[in-house]
């Protein structure tokens, strides 16, 4: 059996970019309007300073305004409240993005819970989570899902019927959510996690696999049914070994793995996304989706194809 298909993330990031770019030209064109996002950073976190940059770069790069709020570490939480609250009532930013994590001393769930669903960029809001679960229109939907069910239709079609799909994970950032398209695409869907009884013996009749647990390589080769198609969400930093992956670690050094073993797995799968190139470029790439489609709502503008649930399953 040949090797798996490669599933190019990064290409269909920049095309959907790219589409992202017209669309907001589009909107200025025709409303006036510029479509804005404001990231709220607190605290120094380099993990958070990094993507926080990525996305902010990303933004000026499709023509979007960017309203970059970096707030210190001990931020009170009244003052990050209080700061939402101006975003929410500022007609210029369409979409709001707080940084996780958050400091101790910060109720995230109450901080997430101020943003109005409407201008909440990454779907975390209740309202968002529950139109989504409901098959509402409206939703604005967590970014990392919407990306893996772009990637899975555009591996497999639009026609999801039937598919046996396996969600490992049940976050609410992305297995929850994850499980929510694909059931709307009429998979038939099984949610697992650290308790499932036979996780191996599960995944093996998933013509969809759709790993989210973020342990490295936990799913291996022999868990994968033949010819299925694996979405590997994870992004793990562990030692860098040798080339045979024998060798001792270089000291220092480190790699990223997914939750998927690729090496094992790309022997068996149909197709499977890699890490680094997979999913994590459409995390960045589906929330300026999201920024447009906001702007687009609050303008009266129509909402591009890929945001809409109906349109994109």
């Amino acid at each position: 059996m040949a090797d798996a298909k490669i599933i190019d993330g990064k290409a269909f990031a920049a095309g959907l970019r790219a589409r992202v770019t017209d669309g907001v030209a589009a909107l200025k064109a025709s409303h006036g309007v510029t479509p804005g996002l404001a990231v709220v950073l607190v605290g120094e976190d380099p993990a958070s300073q990094v993507y926080v940059r990525s996305k902010e770069r990303a933004l000026v790069e499709l023509g979007m305004n960017s309203f970059d709020h970096h707030e210190p570490a001990d931020m009170a939480e009244s003052d990050l409240l209080a700061l939402i609250d101006r975003l929410n009532a500022d007609p210029a930013v369409h979409g709001i993005l707080v940084q996780l994590p958050l400091p101790k001393h910060i109720d995230t769930q109450k901080v997430l819970a101020r943003i109005v669903p409407e201008k909440d960029a990454d779907g975390f809001h209740v309202v968002n989570a529950g139109l989504l679960a409901t098959g509402q229109p409206g939703a604005i939907v967590p970014c990392t899902p919407l990306g893996s069910l772009l990637l899975i239709r555009d591996t497999l079609g639009r026609d999801l019927k039937g598919k046996r799909a396996l969600v490992l994970g049940r976050s609410n950032i992305v297995g929850k959510p994850m499980a929510q398209l694909l059931l709307q695409a009429d998979c038939t869907v099984t949610m697992a996690h650290s308790r499932t009884v036979d996780l191996p013996a599960e995944c093996r009749r998933a013509d969809i696999l759709v790993a989210a647990v973020g342990r490295p390589e936990m799913v291996r080769g022999d868990w994968i049914k033949p010819g299925a198609t694996v979405i590997d969400v994870g992004i793990n930093r562990v030692a860098a070994v040798g080339i045979n992956r024998v060798a001792a670690a270089e000291p220092g050094k480190t790699r990223l793995v997914g939750d998927v073993a690729f090496d094992e797995a790309v022997k068996v799968a149909g197709a499977i996304t890699p890490v680094p190139g997979g999913v994590g470029p459409m995390t960045i790439a589906c929330l300026m989706l999201n920024t447009l489609a906001a702007a687009c709502r609050a303008a009266g503008a129509p909402v591009p194809a890929e945001a809409l649930i109906g349109a994109a399953l």
